[in-house]
C-alpha cells in the first residue's frame, strides 16, 4: 500500500509517498480500505516532532479516515467486509488501507460521500466529548466557540444548533465570521477587531455565555472566564496561544465556574468506544437530514500532495476540513 511519510520531523516538504505491506487487524479491530481522510493540527504537531503517537500506535500520520471496511479481526461483531464507515484512528490514517480498534468505527451516513465523511470523526469524537458530556450541553445554552471556521469550531456550532442551543463564535476576518453565520452560529465576532468579552456580553445583555470551548489557550483562558455566566463552563481543548495561564480566582468562585481540559488521542480504545456511542446515540441519526450538520470540505489533496495540505492547514486560511484522497492508480510522483 502507499502512505504518506515522513523521515524526520521538519517543514510540510519533509512529507512524501512511500510504499509498505498493509496492516492486518488484530483481534477487536477492522482493517479499512482508504478513499480520504482527514487532515488535522494534531497531524501537523506530529510532523513537527511536537506530538508523538501513544504507545502501540502507529507511527504514520493520519488519525480520521472515510472507506469500505476489508476485513474483520478476531471478534468484531456489527461489521461486514464492504460496509461504508468512518473511524477514528490512533494513527495511520494517510495511507490506502489502516486498521482500527471496531469501537471506533461509525457508519457512513447514506448521504454523505466518503470526502465528506472524512470531515467527521475526530471533530464529532472531539466535540460530543467536551461539548455535550464534559461541559453538559443543554438546550438554550449559548456556547462561545472560538476559532469557528476551523473543523472543531465548525462542528461545535453545528453540533450546538442541532442539539436546541445557540452559538457566537469568533473568527480572523469578516469572511471568516460570515461563514460562521452561514453554518449557524447567531452572532459572530472578528477578534482582530473586536474585544470578544465586551461583544458576548453585549449580545447577552451582560449575562456572559454558558460554556466557551476553547482552542487557543494563553491569556484567552483569563478573558473566557470574563465573558461567563454564572455556572458556566470552560472547556480548554488546545494551547496555539500558550500553555501558561492567568486567572482571577475570585472571579471563578463568583462565577462557581469550572475550567477543564482534555484531549483526545491518548484516551483508550474503550474511552473511544463510548463516544462513539454516544454519537450514534445521539447525533448520527441527524446526519442524513444534512441540516443543520452539514459537511464542511475546505480543499482536497491527493497523497502526493500532502505538504500542499499541511501549507494550508498551517496558513489558517482554510474555512472547514482539509481532506487527502489516496493518488489515482498508476501516479509515480
Amino acid at each position: 500500500m502507499n502512505y504518506v511519510a515522513f523521515d524526520r520531523p521538519g517543514t510540510p516538504e519533509v512529507l512524501h509517498v512511500a510504499s509498505a505491506a498493509a496492516p492486518e487487524p488484530r483481534p477487536g479491530e477492522v482493517a479499512i480500505e482508504v478513499e480520504a481522510a482527514g487532515v488535522s493540527r494534531a497531524d501537523t504537531l506530529q510532523r513537527k516532532g511536537l506530538y508523538p503517537p501513544p504507545p502501540g500506535a502507529s507511527p504514520h500520520l493520519g488519525l480520521e479516515v472515510a472507506g469500505t471496511i476489508a476485513a474483520l479481526g478476531a471478534g468484531v461483531r456489527g461489521f461486514a467486509p464492504g460496509d461504508r464507515v468512518v473511524a477514528l484512528c490512533n494513527g495511520g490514517g494517510y495511507a490506502e488501507s489502516v486498521t482500527v480498534p471496531a469501537g471506533a468505527v461509525l457508519p457512513l451516513p447514506e448521504s454523505w460521500s466518503f470526502i465528506e465523511g472524512a470531515t467527521l470523526p475526530e471533530n464529532a469524537f472531539t466535540v460530543f466529548d467536551n461539548l455535550i458530556v464534559r461541559a453538559r450541553l443543554e438546550r438554550d445554552d449559548v456556547v462561545l466557540v472560538h476559532g469557528g471556521t476551523s473543523g472543531i469550531g465548525s462542528t461545535a456550532i453545528m453540533f450546538a444548533r442541532a442539539l436546541g442551543a445557540r452559538a457566537i463564535a469568533t473568527a480572523g476576518t469578516r469572511e471568516k465570521c460570515e461563514a460562521t453565520l452561514a453554518m449557524g452560529a447567531f452572532a459572530a465576532i472578528d477578534y482582530r477587531a473586536e474585544d470578544f468579552v465586551e461583544r458576548v456580553l453585549a449580545l447577552t445583555d451582560g449575562r456572559g455565555v454558558d460554556i466557551v470551548l476553547d482552542i487557543v489557550g494563553g491569556d484567552y483562558i483569563a478573558r473566557d472566564l470574563r465573558a461567563l455566566a454564572l455556572e458556566g463552563r470552560i472547556a480548554c481543548i488546545a494551547t496555539a496561544g500558550g500553555t501558561k495561564a492567568e486567572i482571577d480566582l475570585g472571579r471563578l468562585l463568583q462565577r462557581r465556574a469550572t475550567i477543564f481540559g482534555s484531549s483526545l488521542r491518548p484516551r483508550t480504545d474503550a474511552e473511544k468506544a463510548q463516544i462513539a456511542g454516544g454519537l450514534r446515540a445521539r447525533i448520527w441519526p441527524l446526519l442524513d437530514a444534512r441540516d443543520p450538520i452539514v459537511p464542511l470540505v475546505d480543499s482536497i489533496y491527493t497523497f502526493s500532495e500532502a505538504a500542499q495540505a499541511h501549507t494550508r492547514l498551517e496558513s489558517s486560511a482554510h474555512i472547514g476540513k482539509i481532506v487527502l484522497v489516496p493518488d489515482a492508480p498508476g501516479r509515480d510522483d
